[in-house]
C-alpha cells in the first residue's frame, strides 16, 4: 500500500487549514514533483490507484499516473477526503491559534484531548473509521498487489498510524506528512498492517523541507 499525499497548494504556501471543503490549486512546482514522485515508481508494478475527489488529490493521482504509463485504474472515493475542519477552513494558523488555543494545540499534539465540537470539525475517530475502512477494503479487493492511494496530510497521517497501532494520544508523535511524501504499509491480510517507509521525500531532491511542506 503505498501512500501519497498530495501536491503543495497556494493554502499549503500560506498557511491555511485547507480541510474537506477547501481546495485550493496546486502550485506549478507540485507538477514537477509528481514527475519526480513517478521516477521513484517506475519500477513498481501496481494494480489499483484510489483517489480523494478534492481536486489537489485528484489531480495528483492522475497527474502520477500519466507519469507512471502503467495501464493502471483509478477509483475516485469521497472516503479519502480530508478531515472536515468546520470553522478552521480557509483561515490561517495564526487566526485559528489566537481564537481557539486549546483546540488547536490539541488537534496538533494530543488528539486524545481534541473536542472536534469547538470548531465543528470530524473527530479523530470518524476520520480513522471512514478512511480506515476503504484502506482494508482496497487492500481485500487487491490481494498480493501494490496500491496506490492519493490522499490528505491529516487523514492520512492520522489512519495509517492508528493502522499500525498506535493509541490515539501518540497519533503525532511521528510529525506530519509531506507534500508528494510517500509512506508504505504491508498487510497479509487486510486487517494488520506494519509499517514499512514513513513520509519518504528523498526523490524531490529538497536539501531542506520548507515548514509549509508539512503542514
Amino acid at each position: 500500500m503505498y501512500l501519497i499525499r498530495h501536491g503543495k497548494t497556494e493554502w499549503n504556501l500560506e498557511s491555511r487549514y485547507q480541510g474537506a471543503h477547501g481546495d485550493s490549486p496546486l502550485l506549478a512546482a507540485s507538477y514537477q514533483e509528481i514527475a519526480l514522485l513517478a521516477d521513484s515508481l517506475r519500477g513498481t508494478q501496481f494494480a489499483h490507484a484510489y483517489a480523494s475527489p478534492l481536486k489537489r488529490a485528484r489531480v495528483t493521482a492522475q497527474k502520477l499516473l500519466d507519469h507512471l504509463e502503467q495501464p493502471v485504474p483509478l477509483t475516485i472515493d469521497s472516503r479519502l477526503m480530508e478531515f472536515n475542519l468546520g470553522k478552521m477552513e480557509g483561515m490561517h494558523f495564526a487566526d485559528v491559534a489566537a481564537k481557539w488555543p486549546e483546540a488547536l494545540h490539541n488537534f496538533r499534539h494530543h488528539p486524545d484531548r481534541y473536542d472536534e465540537r469547538v470548531t465543528g470539525s470530524e473527530s479523530f475517530s470518524q476520520v480513522i473509521d471512514r478512511v480506515g475502512s476503504a484502506i482494508k477494503e482496497y487492500c481485500r479487493l487487491n490481494p498480493a498487489a501494490n496500491i496506490l492511494v492519493v490522499s490528505h496530510g491529516a487523514a492520512l497521517n492520522a489512519t495509517i498510524n492508528a493502522l499500525i497501532g498506535t493509541p490515539l494520544p501518540h497519533l503525532k508523535d511521528r510529525g506530519g506528512l509531506s507534500n508528494t511524501s510517500t509512506t508504505i504499509l504491508a498487510t497479509s491480510d487486510a486487517n494488520h498492517f506494519e509499517l514499512e517507509r514513513w513520509n519518504d521525500t528523498s526523490y524531490l531532491h529538497k536539501t531542506k523541507l520548507d515548514p509549509t511542506d508539512t503542514i
